[in-house]
């Protein structure tokens, strides 16, 4: 198993139709730490959601399930934490958010969370 990448999911949801719910389940089953925001309160594999950002340290990975409109908000929140990669999985694609995390040299992919943790290439 990879090593432990502490992961903030931001777009999480407590509905188990949702892959961010899926995305967050399958993180926990292979050992990785998770952190997740959403607009809905709830718990995903005894990961509570917050509605609101809270501080956090030492992110590996930021995955977003959020469409770009509302990625903004969190521009200056995900640089600040200098995560080493931030995911941007299907419909979240951002090219003015990959053009701000470049100038703060932090890679980006275009890449499914839940896909990569499939392939064990996460």
């Amino acid at each position: 198993m990879t090593k432990n990448k502490k992961t903030l999911v931001i777009g999480g949801s407590p509905n188990p139709e949702r892959v961010a719910f899926k995305a967050i389940e399958k993180l926990v089953a292979k050992g990785h730490s998770v952190i997740a925001f959403g607009k809905n309160e709830g718990e995903i594999a005894g990961v509570k959601i917050n509605t609101h950002v809270i501080p956090v340290e030492n992110i590996d990975t930021v995955s977003l399930y959020i469409n770009p409109t509302h990625q903004s908000e969190y521009y200056k929140y995900i640089i600040d934490l200098k995560p080493n990669r931030v995911l941007f999985s299907p419909e979240t694609e951002n090219p003015e958010f990959y053009q701000l995390l470049k100038l703060n040299d932090i890679r980006y992919e275009e890449a499914c969370t839940l896909v990569l943790l499939t392939l064990n290439e996460y």
